[in-house]
């Protein structure tokens, strides 16, 4: 039983662990990296056509969003993952795979005008996002499953997202047992629409997220109604439009829920049939999903208004855009209005369109509403900076930057310690992942000093032993450097085949003889063909 960390180690993107046990190779998460980020990734250990499985906290990107790659490289396996979760995947693996190709497409244009410049080939394609889709396993929450011969697991609502699960692993080889349970991301206490995080009870082992282990949100909970009112109110009464960067799954249905009471209770007077725009089909198809999954996942005050045949999320003047000439046309409305649109940092998608048409007017309100990370475009905005550059134009920087202080997804760090509290025996080791560089370091020493916890704050490439309660290799931070060429992804991806091939070799092992035999003059067959 070996744990090895992999991503968002020191770090807050790219999550992903690997876990050894009972003969299986199991990836907890596979998340894409966004921002900029510090240290270099450790490789996974083996190769991705040997990963046994996939079990996925939760949708965000950053924690899902490199499946599809997994799957380009060999992978079969299955993921396993929440009901909510399932349906969110669908969705947003497609539109990630669209927007890697969008942008490989784009650079490959404008590389046009370079000649000799190598083509750029996406990460992974359409087929790769679809083939993953394929290999997920819906579960239900609270339900104990049986992952193979010696590993069970469960999925426990934590609160974070729609679907949102921490993972219990129960692991029994050689008449030896242990238990390890991933937080996932924490949630929020008291967000909108969605459940409060459950705790669990009993483990030997924790893998913890970190974001917020440095700070505390607001001792009293925001009035988020009023505060968005009032920033609509402003910008609306200088002619300007509130420009929303939002997180299209679980962000931008929280601000249509604030939006609802806005409009019920009239507190933009001036303007009370203003129009609401949300420019993201990802959004779009997310918000469907939530009304599916509203009796397993919603709150008991977004169930009230159900049960009074009051839908939560929509509200007379808004309007759902989907194509792109629907998306153009927002721009050419000169009436207010409030635009929300993904992708919630800055970094991709149709928000970087509006916020060229708007940053630049000081009439207008960038309203931030999620946490920014490092190095992206929302980050470097929300900071202060006064030119940006979209596609390929400086924009200066004239428009109201400002942040719906307090709204958060995570767990600040009293939510952080009061789950870890919610163990009826301390674990044996808490590991401290997902959290800023600095951030990890203080909450593992807050665990340890304050708390009375064995706490370990792991560095990619970090392996332990589960049975021996030991480290059997510890790594360093590894900066990282500026990458090298290593061919092209065409190339890459034919080398993944024959990884995938000698997988599929090695679990034919035992076949008969005469099976065997066929399958080896098939291989030996394309070899002459290829082989030149």
């Amino acid at each position: 039983m070996k744990l090895t960390f992999i991503g968002a180690d020191h770090e807050v993107t790219g999550s992903c662990h690997y876990l050894e046990a009972c003969g299986k190779h199991i990836l907890v998460d596979y998340g894409m990296e966004q921002g900029v980020n510090v240290f270099e990734n450790a490789q996974l250990p083996v190769d991705e056509a040997v990963i046994d499985y996939v079990l996925l906290t939760h949708a965000h990107v950053d924690h899902s969003g490199m499946l599809p790659l997994l799957y380009a490289k060999g992978f079969r396996g299955q993921i396993l993952t929440t009901d909510a979760t399932a349906d969110l995947c669908s969705i947003m693996l497609r539109d990630c795979a669209h927007i890697q190709m969008q942008e490989a497409e784009w650079k490959n244009r404008k590389a046009q005008r370079s000649p000799g410049a190598e083509k750029i080939e996406p990460p992974y394609t359409m087929e790769d996002a679809d083939g993953t889709i394929r290999r997920i396993v819906p579960c239900h929450y609270n339900q104990r499953i049986d992952l193979c011969e010696g590993i069970q697991i469960r999925f426990t609502d934590i609160g974070h997202l729609l679907g949102s699960a921490s993972i219990e692993v129960w692991m029994t080889e050689n008449g030896n047992k242990k238990k390890i349970v991933f937080s996932g991301d924490i949630g929020n206490l008291n967000q909108p629409l969605i459940k409060d995080p459950a705790k669990t009870v009993e483990a030997d082992y924790v893998v913890m997220e970190s974001t917020y282990g440095d700070r505390l949100h607001t001792t009293e909970r925001p009035d988020y109604v009023t505060e968005l009112a009032q920033v609509i109110n402003e910008t609306f009464a200088k002619g300007g439009n509130v420009v929303i960067p939002s997180f299209a799954v679980g962000r931008t249905q929280e601000m249509l829920y604030f939006i609802r009471t806005i409009k019920e209770q009239n507190l933009v007077k001036d303007f009370p049939r203003f129009k609401v725009f949300v420019d993201s089909p990802l959004a779009v198809e997310a918000t469907g999903i939530f009304q599916k999954n509203i009796y397993e996942c919603f709150d008991e005050q977004a169930m009230e208004l159900v049960n009074r045949g009051i839908n939560p999320i929509t509200f007379p003047g808004l309007n759902l855009s989907i194509t792109s000439d629907e998306s153009k046309a927002i721009n050419f409305d000169d009436e207010p209005k409030v635009i929300i649109s993904a992708s919630g940092m800055c970094e991709a998608g149709r928000i970087r369109h509006h916020l060229k048409h708007n940053l630049w007017r000081p009439e207008c309100t960038i309203l931030f509403v999620g946490y920014q990370a490092f190095g992206t475009l929302g980050r470097i905005l929300v900071d202060g900076a006064t030119e940006v550059k979209l596609f390929g134009e400086t924009i200066e920087v004239r428009a109201k930057i400002q942040t719906l202080a307090g709204l958060s997804g995570h767990a600040d760090k009293n939510g952080l310690l009061e789950w870890i509290e919610g163990f009826q025996k301390k674990p044996e080791r808490v590991f401290v992942v997902h959290g800023e560089d600095q951030v990890c370091v203080s909450f593992t020493e807050c665990l340890e000093k304050e708390h009375g916890f064995s706490a370990f704050a792991p560095y990619s490439g970090t392996r332990f032993d589960l049975l021996t309660n030991t480290c059997e290799y510890e790594s360093v931070a590894v900066p990282i450097k500026e990458k090298t060429k290593t061919g092209s992804n065409v190339f890459t991806r034919l080398m993944a085949a024959g990884q995938r091939l000698l997988a599929v070799i090695r679990k034919n092992e035992g076949c008969a003889n005469k099976e065997l035999a066929k399958f080896a003059d098939q291989i030996n067959s394309l070899c002459d063909k290829w082989d030149r």
